[in-house]
């Protein structure tokens, strides 16, 4: 069995696990704020920031320079110690890096533009590899010093779900002891203005499940889990993913590919739907996306399964949601939290959903047993199913 040996993460909830944890509790968020100035048009948008003040690249790592990777390294400070120990018992070469990311330093890559039309140069420091797709795993590589596999993928909001299935993939394989996976996500314009365009964004804060829901808050995080076979308090209990087929950026109507990704991890985890203590939903706050994954948990588990989501506390972290998500699962585990409460004090619930148990009263965790969902542009689906192991 595969277990989350150590987490690290940073998001618009806090800075560390303590302050997340807090904050997850309280049903607040420091990071989520009206700003202006990212819009090609002008008008403010909700964003969920991190406020801390972010490490920064190492002097020998400056072609790696990008917020992507600070804030990884924000992450990576909060669990580094478990890390060198994995390190020190396996092997440089027995330990993997799997990122996932959308941005990578495309906000770099806009600021080096920018200042090229200034001055018909590119600036100082500025290096065409920082806004690779493949950078933040390369840079989390060369920074351990690591010479396992390390690659990043890149499948828009189910990105660092799949670094974890390809993590838990890779060590059950023999190819590595350990795996580090994640990932990271900044703000930039251009998935800011990309969602605008697709008319995407919310006019206010996003309020998933609700009656006048009208699009994301985009937001920004990083999360690293430490997997191993080392016993630890959560594991990794099954995954499940799948490929819709359907259209470029709406699901399929029926969520036939959400479904099979969620039965594909019950079945890996041996688990029948009433084992579940509760779903981290996809929860985007789109019109499309609830109609059609609350459907499927209907279908699924009834009103028997609290469900929420969390998007309207850290924001869509685009290709760090999945792992962000998971992180959240594990922090609801190991530090015996009530359940996220589905806010609707901004608009009604949407009494036209399929009849399903979204969870508004912080109730606690009954069986200690989370699935987090993570359904991306493409019908790109990844369900991850941890809890205690038996």
């Amino acid at each position: 069995m595969i277990y989350f040996s150590a987490v690290g993460m940073v998001n618009a909830l806090g800075n560390d696990v303590a302050q997340i944890a807090q904050s997850l509790t309280t049903g607040s968020s420091p990071g989520m704020t009206l700003q202006e100035g990212w819009l090609t048009e002008d008008r403010p948008i909700w964003l969920g920031a991190v406020t801390a003040d972010l490490p920064a690249i190492p002097a020998d790592l400056l072609s790696h320079r990008s917020r992507n990777n600070q804030l990884l390294l924000a992450a990576l400070a909060q669990i580094e110690t478990q890390i060198q120990a994995a390190i020190a018992q396996y092997g440089k070469d027995r330990v993997a890096v799997i990122m996932g990311t959308s941005t990578s330093g495309i906000a770099e890559g806009e600021e080096a533009v920018r200042y090229f039309h200034q001055h018909g140069e590119f600036s100082q420091g500025y290096d065409y590899p920082q806004q690779e797709l493949g950078d933040p795993s390369q840079f989390m590589a060369e920074f351990l010093d690591l010479s396992g596999p390390a690659y990043t993928l890149s499948t828009a909001c189910s990105s660092s779900a799949r670094a974890i299935i390809s993590g838990k993939r890779l060590i059950e394989s023999g190819l590595v002891d350990a795996a580090i996976v994640g990932g990271a996500d900044s703000l930039c314009r251009m998935p800011i203005n990309g969602f605008n365009s697709l008319e995407s964004l919310s006019h206010g804060r996003c309020t998933p499940f609700g009656q006048n829901r009208d699009g994301i808050n985009i937001g920004e995080a990083a999360a690293l889990i430490l997997l191993t076979r080392e016993p630890a308090d959560v594991a990794l209990l099954g995954v499940g993913e799948s490929s819709d087929a359907w259209h470029m950026s709406a699901p399929h109507p029926e969520g036939l590919g959400a479904e099979r990704a969620i039965n594909m991890a019950l079945n890996m985890a041996g688990l029948n739907a009433d084992d579940v203590g509760y779903i981290n939903a996809h929860g985007t706050a789109t019109p499309l996306n609830e109609q059609v994954e609350a459907a499927v948990i209907h279908r699924l588990f009834s009103d028997r399964t609290p469900c929420s989501s969390t998007k309207h506390l850290t924001g869509h972290t685009l290709g760090a949601a999945g792992a962000t998500e998971a992180a959240l699962s594990w922090l609801i585990i190991t530090h015996n939290l009530s359940l996220p409460q589905q806010d609707f004090a901004l608009t009604p619930r949407d009494a036209s959903l399929p009849d399903i148990w979204l969870a508004e009263a912080g109730e606690p965790l009954i069986k200690p047993v989370i699935l987090s969902n993570s359904f991306a542009f493409g019908g790109n689906n990844a369900s991850i199913l941890i809890g205690r192991p038996s």
